[in-house]
């Protein structure tokens, strides 16, 4: 059976009411809840052997092809700001405009912090930057950064008081001191960019054995997804615009959408098109919040069941 599978935002991001065709379709969907979170999202696609998700060992796979018998933590360069409490982190990796210059610029005055603890940095890509950790390095429990931004910064940071959270606070302090007085800092500035004035750590771990998945196509801009997608054999695309254009069982991020104009609207009906042609045999709406809908073809009977007047809950 070939399906199309739809990657979506948590349903308070598409608020309104669905237009009928839309409403009557996903009012006879099977629906099912699952474990909300991003993380729980893609890991309702991909199966990691073993059981981890080493979101640094994936990408740094992706971008240089030499992940493989090493542990890596992502470094991300980032932008914190002040405010009446304290200090939030407002921006990180491609969100802050990065290019070859800025890390051309300044790797070099923090490898020595790094290398003095026997971590090894660089930076790959402009916007993803990466630690080589020694085997058995005692780790704390890093946020991710989607789900730290805009938040207080100490309640991000690694708790607790066990050497390995005091080591990385240290070290995250230290960071940011060297980036605070850089001057490259204000050459940004003059072009009207943010500063760099920190790095956020996260997705510690080893290259798993094997990705597994069901897609034959995935598709989307997060370099996290596209490496999940490679790393299973899957072909691959960063365009998510025409869902049902390519053959096989396919994966469709779209989860930057904040439109339920343009999902009902634009890119869910000719989905149910093609569905009724015969096309593909089953559609998925996967949301952030866990709820899923299943569409297929023979729901067209269920005719006892209510039109589903709006997504958002």
């Amino acid at each position: 059976m070939t399906a199309i599978s739809l990657l979506l935002p948590a349903r308070v991001r598409l608020p309104g009411a669905l237009p009928e065709a839309a409403a009557r379709a996903l009012g006879r969907a099977d629906r099912e809840q699952q474990q909300a979170g991003g993380l729980a999202q893609l890991r309702r696609h991909f199966r990691l052997l073993p059981d981890h998700w080493p979101a640094a060992a994936l990408t740094r796979q992706a971008d240089a092809g030499d992940a493989a018998g090493a542990t890596w933590l992502r470094a991300d360069p980032a932008h914190v700001a002040p405010d009446i409490n304290g200090a939030r982190m407002l921006g990180w990796g491609e969100g802050l405009g990065l290019d070859a210059a800025d890390a051309q610029a300044l790797l070099p005055a923090l490898r020595p912090l790094f290398g003095d603890a026997g971590f090894q940095l660089d930076a790959p890509h402009p916007a993803r930057w990466y630690l080589r950790l020694p085997a058995g390095t005692p780790l704390p429990e890093f946020s991710a950064p989607e789900d730290a931004v805009g938040d207080d910064l100490f309640l991000a940071l690694p708790q607790g008081d066990d050497p390995a959270a005091r080591r990385w606070r240290a070290l995250i302090t230290e960071v940011q001191v060297v980036l605070h007085q850089h001057p490259w800092n204000r050459e940004r500035a003059v072009q009207g960019k943010v500063a760099i004035n920190s790095l956020w750590f996260w997705g510690a771990g080893a290259l798993p054995d094997a990705v597994q998945s069901r897609y034959m196509n995935v598709r989307s801009p997060d370099p996290l997804l596209q490496a999940l997608g490679r790393a299973a054999g899957a072909s691959m695309a960063s365009a998510t615009t025409d869902p049902g254009a390519a053959s096989g069982d396919s994966l469709v991020d779209l989860r930057h959408l904040r439109s339920l104009e343009l999902l009902a609207g634009q890119v869910l009906p000719p989905l149910l098109e093609s569905m009724a042609r015969g096309e593909y045999d089953a559609l998925c709406l996967d949301f952030e919040d866990g709820l899923r809908l299943h569409l297929r073809h023979g729901q067209r009977w269920r005719v006892w069941r209510r039109p589903l007047a709006a997504l958002a809950p």
